[in-house]
């Protein structure tokens, strides 16, 4: 009997998204017994003070204020101009890279990585990034006949790890000819670490030490979905510069979302923004990514693209959005300042948070701590090596006493 009629590099695929199921645990939990009840540290949106999805306000009038054929009409396959134009400017603020760049409108954050693992990886290579990381880095890879690879982010002493970096860059560049490598900052999901400009330096140097009088290529990916929350606008844009005048085997690609910056997460809007010192490489990098969207979702969201070319093309709208963006950046940080004084009250280990909607607990057995966590009506994210807590969707007073059932958990499950 015929139980499959899937081609052969689909046979067998089935995704179990955990942070889905966590949060769906949570809903019904709350429908038991009631909302006050529930901690829910699964969703990755901003939530305000009474548990409620935040939009904001600035953007929703934008939105709704759209004439209806910028509502409905298609838009083109590469992007609106007026987007391309604005979206770099909401990328890199006034740390715009030396050098040639171009955009292109891609279906959210998730877009960009699909494109860029696609077009920049061949079928069998492996892409790198560190052992913590967004769960469907490694689905997307997988998905394309790609496999990923990881480094150990941290040192022993909570640093970031150049040194094992520097290593697996070597490893991997000394089986193929590219390499891939994703890193999440700032504001890394799910730990909430951002690299400094050093940091930043540092993996640069690795990567042109690598390919150095070779012809190895690297396409340095910058997930930086999360950096309208992740500090003082400017300041944590100042990594770009360090982008400037790369060699011309080194491509850095940086992948824009609307999803947190601009509350619009259903929407699925984004940019991939391409940098290079060579002309032909960003030329390229236009024409094979457009064609890349015309063979996978052709063109995307026109209204949430005409949103931000509007804001941004308007200085009193923009500095509203600021205004009401470092507005719930200070309520995120407010809750996660409570939750890391009390983890050091009492001696639960965290992930070094900088900022963002994410902080992670290190742990041995984290679906069982999760599991454990449930009797108390609290409900995360169990990972590979730890627990992910979504700060940004809880209310400040449920933070207060949560590290303290953490830590009580992950007692009962570990002694």
């Amino acid at each position: 009997m015929i139980t499959s009629i899937a081609a052969n590099h689909a046979k067998g695929k089935s995704a179990q998204d955990k942070i889905f199921g966590a949060n769906a645990a949570a809903v019904a939990a709350a429908a038991k017994y009631g909302a006050d009840k529930v901690t829910n540290a699964t969703i990755g949106a901003i939530l305000d003070e009474d548990e409620k999805l935040v939009c904001l306000p600035t953007i929703e009038k934008v939105y709704r204020g759209l004439a209806t054929n910028e509502l409905i009409a298609y838009a083109p396959i590469s992007g609106l101009p007026d987007y391309l134009e604005k979206v770099i400017t909401a990328a890199f603020g006034t740390s715009r890279p030396e050098g040639y760049i171009a955009a292109v409108a891609t279906a959210g954050g998730t877009g960009v990585i699909h494109h860029t693992i696609w077009n920049y990886m061949d079928a069998g290579e492996t892409a790198l990034t560190s052992d913590w990381y967004w769960g469907p880095y490694k689905v997307l890879c997988q998905d394309m006949g790609r496999k990923l690879d990881t480094y150990k982010m941290l040192d022993e002493n909570n640093k970031y790890n150049l040194p094992d970096l520097k290593a697996k860059v070597n490893e991997i560049l000394g089986k193929q000819k590219s390499l891939l490598l994703m890193i999440n900052t700032p504001a890394h999901n799910p730990t909430g670490y951002s690299l400094s400009e050093e940091d930043l330096q540092g993996v640069i140097d690795i990567i042109k030490e690598a390919t150095a009088g070779t012809d190895k290529t690297v396409t340095l990916l910058l997930d930086v979905a999360y950096i309208d929350y992740a500090g003082e606008k400017e300041e944590v844009r100042k990594i770009f510069k360090k982008l400037s005048n790369l060699p011309a085997n080194i491509l850095s690609i940086v992948a824009y979302s609307m999803s947190k910056g601009f509350t619009l997460y259903g929407q699925r809007t984004g940019a991939m923004i391409g940098v290079s010192s060579s002309k032909e490489i960003i030329e390229e990098f236009a024409a094979i990514n457009q064609y890349t969207s015309r063979a996978t979702w052709s063109n995307i969201n026109r209204p949430a693209m005409k949103t931000l070319a509007n804001i941004y093309s308007d200085p009193e709208l923009l500095a509203a959005t600021e205004k009401e963006r470092d507005d719930y950046y200070q309520m995120i940080k407010a809750r996660a300042d409570l939750f890391t004084k009390e983890a050091e009250e009492c001696g639960l280990p965290m992930l070094p948070y900088v900022a963002g909607f994410f902080l992670s607990i290190p742990a041995k057995n984290p679906d069982a701590i999760c599991d454990k966590l449930h009797e108390d009506n609290i409900f995360a994210v169990p990972l590979a090596a730890g627990v992910r807590i979504a700060v940004c969707a809880v209310p400040l007073k449920k933070i207060a006493g949560m590290a303290a059932k953490v830590q009580a958990a992950m007692q009962a499950v570990e002694k």
